[in-house]
């Protein structure tokens, strides 16, 4: 079997592994084939990084539709519903991503970790022993900066969904010109609270982007 071929029935053997919750049979499937801990990490921290700048352009697409509807002067209120109600679906699933790939972040990070924590014990140089402890504390130290920013960023998120919801639930039953005035009284907030829930992934990708960085140099 060609090489490539053989490293992806490996991940897709690991994947499987790890979804079933077989995470150190899965770390081993990994490591068979050169990827480490810090590998998968670096990799989960990337993916944690593009599903926040995903997020951000859809809930920037799902304003911009909530905020054409306050001008609406007519037409098809129904199909108006439908659209809003697709941009809040899709804003959802794009923040069940960045849940999902924030912990996978974290699941990682703290294993990686207690591993390098263990492993100290077998050194036999002091000198060595301490330079990697050493290590070991500033990039747990900016791990946990990291993750913070992360969770930090994902906790603004529910607000602003449960806003997108709400307008679209009451749309639903109310396809007339009340339901664009329930709307037009809560965009000020909306726009205010995604501005909010921008800037903090901006932040939480930063940060991201920090820790790969000085993670790679090690």
């Amino acid at each position: 079997m060609h090489i490539k071929n053989k490293l992806s029935v490996a991940i897709i053997l690991a994947l499987t592994l790890g979804l079933a919750g077989c995470q150190s049979a899965y770390y081993k499937t990994m490591e068979s084939f050169g990827y480490h801990k810090r590998d998968i990490l670096v990799s989960n921290v990337e993916k944690a990084r593009e599903s926040q700048e995903e997020a951000s352009e859809q809930f920037k697409s799902a304003l911009d539709k909530f905020s054409a509807l306050t001008g609406f002067h007519g037409g098809d209120l129904e199909d108006t519903y439908e659209r809003l109600n697709d941009e809040y679906e899709s804003s959802e699933a794009a923040a069940a991503d960045v849940r999902k790939r924030i912990d996978a972040v974290a699941e990682v990070g703290n294993d990686l970790f207690d591993e390098w924590k263990t492993e100290l014990s077998q050194y036999t140089s002091s000198k060595l022993r301490n330079d990697s402890r050493v290590k070991l504390s500033k990039t747990k130290s900016k791990f946990k900066k990291m993750l913070s920013a992360m969770r930090k960023a994902e906790k603004k998120i529910a607000p602003v969904l449960n806003v997108f919801h709400d307008q679209v639930l009451y749309l639903k039953h109310n396809l007339n010109a009340q339901a664009i005035a329930s709307l037009k009284s809560e965009l000020s907030n909306l726009e205010t609270d995604i501005g909010k829930l921008i800037a903090e992934m901006q932040r939480s990708i930063d940060e991201a982007n920090a820790f790969i960085k000085d993670l790679k140099k090690q």
